[in-house]
């Protein structure tokens, strides 16, 4: 397929990392960068994520396809104005969340144009320096509601994700967000009730670094991830994060109760039914 001019609005990790993948598989012959952030363009730029760096309408007027890898609630707010002004571009979005943004344009004249994805990846880092090569092979990929896209759009995002190594499947978007509500926006809401729990008990932060274990480190790496990408997620994923919170809480308050009681023999039961998660992810 032939390679295309391709702006990433927002280059930080996740643009960041997809720039550098659309560079090494050939797939764009020229990036652009747009960020906000000056600091953000000229790092990108230091890093060689992007050949060059424009504002929207020079982004927009140069491009053949526009990837937004910005947050979620700056997403609502732009992609309206951005189909409003573009022609026959492909406009691709990774947010984290679906419905109300694939909502707030389901009845514009050139929703053909726009493709509505969330790649199933991402670190607690962020900035163009925290972008990472080869991140996204062998990972999964949520194209949601495709029959609304154009046929060559969707096409091309296919390929685009494909040959950078994604698995693709697709999925309608409130269903997107009700999955990615329990298997992606509840671990990060763990890790930072536990981040906020250790720093509330545990006053001497040289015993948290030198006596937490993998086990904690692993547990809690997620709270170092950015409030401006995860608080927009939580507040439009409300309903969904809400109905898994209060399931959460629920499976916490067994464990409590259990040690209360001490009631090992139920304590067991509940350790042993957490394992079956290993017949699913190994």
């Amino acid at each position: 397929m032939e390679r295309k001019k391709i702006a990433i609005v927002g280059v930080g990790l996740i643009g960041g990392s997809l720039a550098i993948q659309l560079h090494e598989k050939k797939i764009s012959s020229r990036l652009i960068g747009v960020d906000m952030s000056k600091e953000h363009e000229q790092k990108a730029l230091e890093l060689e994520l992007v050949d060059e760096v424009m504002d929207m309408d020079e982004a927009i007027e140069a491009s053949d396809v526009i990837i937004l890898a910005i947050p979620v609630d700056k997403l609502v707010e732009l992609l309206p104005a951005l189909m409003d002004r573009i022609d026959k571009q492909i406009v691709v979005d990774l947010g984290s969340t679906k419905a109300q943004l694939v909502n707030v344009i389901k009845n514009h004249p050139k929703r053909g144009r726009y493709v509505a994805t969330h790649p199933m990846w991402g670190t607690e880092y962020s900035g163009p320096q925290a972008a990472v090569r080869g991140a996204y092979e062998n990972k999964a990929v949520i194209i949601c509601n495709p029959d609304e896209s154009d046929a060559d759009a969707l096409e091309w995002v296919r390929y685009m994700y494909k040959k950078i190594g994604m698995h693709l499947l697709e999925m309608e978007a409130k269903a997107h967000d009700l999955h990615a509500a329990y298997v992606s926006h509840i671990s990060h809401i763990t890790s930072f009730a536990l981040a906020n729990t250790v720093l509330e008990k545990e006053k001497e932060e040289q015993a948290i670094f030198e006596l937490a274990s993998a086990g904690f480190e692993s547990t809690v790496r997620l709270a170092k991830s950015n409030p401006a990408m995860w608080v927009p997620i939580f507040m439009q994923n409300k309903e969904n994060v809400l109905d898994v919170l209060k399931e959460h809480i629920a499976q916490l308050t067994r464990f409590k109760e259990s040690i209360e009681k001490e009631d090992s023999g139920y304590l067991m039961k509940l350790i042993e039914d957490a394992n079956k998660i290993r017949r699913i992810i190994k």
